[in-house]
């Protein structure tokens, strides 16, 4: 069980902190499933880790012919199965070919946006952490929560929530798919993260104008440097008697 002071952690950080491409590439995975920080990337990044690590290991031992290894192949395929991460016809093989997004994509925050429950998927964490998405008629605070297979059908407002009613103004217009917002979720992200058009957040786009203040003006012009030619040439032509000021 462990000391409850000291809980456990659930996944590993990345064991070189500043690499360009993994950073871009996990920014761009929180911001498309709307994460709320990397954390949450890790731990199912931990959990795929582990998956992946009992496939290889029972790979190995169902060389022996071992019957606990047998076992234990059956209840780990079993277990993806009902995540809806692999066919029924599947065997250890087909775990090693899970992805990062295979996972992602069956959280509950990411069923409800494309479930066209909400306008962004920005929206869909808010519903759920405020209590207005439930499942099966269980309300679900949980954004993380990985819906299995067969459940997807059973996501909906909970019954308390304002949202249950039809004429609620936050709730999308009756045929709306979150999966359309796709490609506009993939324009966002490429102006965010140094798309076409230019790199940086603002993505290209220049600064909007400071109102109030003075207005800048523009520099002093430097005073001419006279040449010492013409100086000499001015004292020449000067009327004699009389100095030059």
């Amino acid at each position: 069980m462990g000391d409850p002071k000291f809980p456990v952690r659930k996944y590993d950080r990345p064991s070189h902190p500043w690499e360009g491409e993994r950073i871009k590439r996990e920014s761009n995975l929180v911001f498309k499933y709307g994460l709320k920080n990397k954390k949450e990337l890790w731990k199912v990044q931990s959990f795929l880790r582990e998956i992946r690590r009992q496939a290889r290991g029972l790979q190995a031992k169902n060389r022996t012919g071992d019957k606990q290894s047998a076992k234990e192949t059956g209840a780990l395929i079993l277990k993806c199965q009902r995540l809806g991460l692999i066919q029924e016809n599947a065997n250890l093989d087909d775990l090693l070919l899970i992805g990062l997004e295979d996972l992602l994509a069956r959280r509950l925050q990411t069923v409800t946006f494309k479930k066209g429950m909400a306008h962004s998927i920005s929206q869909a964490r808010q519903f759920i952490i405020h209590g207005h998405v439930s499942l099966g008629g269980r309300r679900f605070t949980v954004p993380g929560y990985f819906v299995r297979k067969g459940e997807d059908e059973l996501v909906a407002y909970s019954g308390a929530s304002p949202l249950s009613s039809d004429m609620h103004p936050m709730r999308p217009e009756p045929g709306f798919v979150g999966v359309l917002q796709e490609k506009r979720q993939e324009t966002e992200e490429q102006g965010r993260f140094g798309g076409r058009g230019g790199g940086g957040r603002q993505g290209g786009r220049r600064p909007p104008p400071r109102r109030g203040g003075p207005r800048p003006t523009a520099p002093p012009q430097a005073a001419r440097r006279v040449p010492a030619a013409e100086t000499n040439k001015a004292a020449e032509t000067a009327e004699p008697g009389k100095k030059e000021v």
